[in-house]
């Protein structure tokens, strides 16, 4: 397994040479707007989100795991915890096709941990917590929906 760290950044031409330099590392996938790096030491998936107007830098951290059942161990050591988390099997995002739990901290950072199935050329979408503002005004029934399931 390994940490994952996503970033906000202003440029991600700037980004991606800073942290290949930084790394002595190239870059592993690169798309419009994205890219990672898949770092063997210190082991690191380093996520880079082109986002120049974003208040924050740090968009989320994760734990990047090689087998599917550690994503099953996380989800049953959050639930036993009774940690409100959102599950998504085989979900699209970041181009990949992943199996994955997220959670929030006390402070409202988002965490994840996932499992990559396979690349993807498409993007995919956010993860949608009951408690992101496509869901905050929704009655219960819409929370079931694809935005808050």
């Amino acid at each position: 397994m390994r940490l994952q760290l996503a970033l906000n950044v202003k440029n991600l031409d700037r980004a991606v040479e800073f942290y290949s330099k930084m790394f002595g590392a190239e870059v592993n996938k690169r798309k419009p707007g994205y890219a990672n790096f898949a770092i063997e030491e210190p082991p690191l998936k380093l996520v880079l989100f082109e986002v120049p107007e974003a208040e924050e830098r740090l968009n989320h951290l994760g734990v990047e795991v090689f087998e599917d059942e550690q994503v099953g161990t996380a989800i049953e050591r959050l639930r036993a915890a009774e940690m409100d988390t959102l599950i998504e099997d085989e979900t699209t995002c970041c181009y990949a096709k992943a199996n994955k739990v997220w959670v929030h901290e006390p402070d409202g950072m988002r965490w994840e941990w996932y499992k990559v199935l396979a690349d993807s050329e498409t993007f995919g979408a956010e993860p949608q917590f009951e408690t992101d503002a496509c869901c905050a005004d929704s009655e219960p029934e819409a929370k079931e929906g694809a935005c808050c399931a």
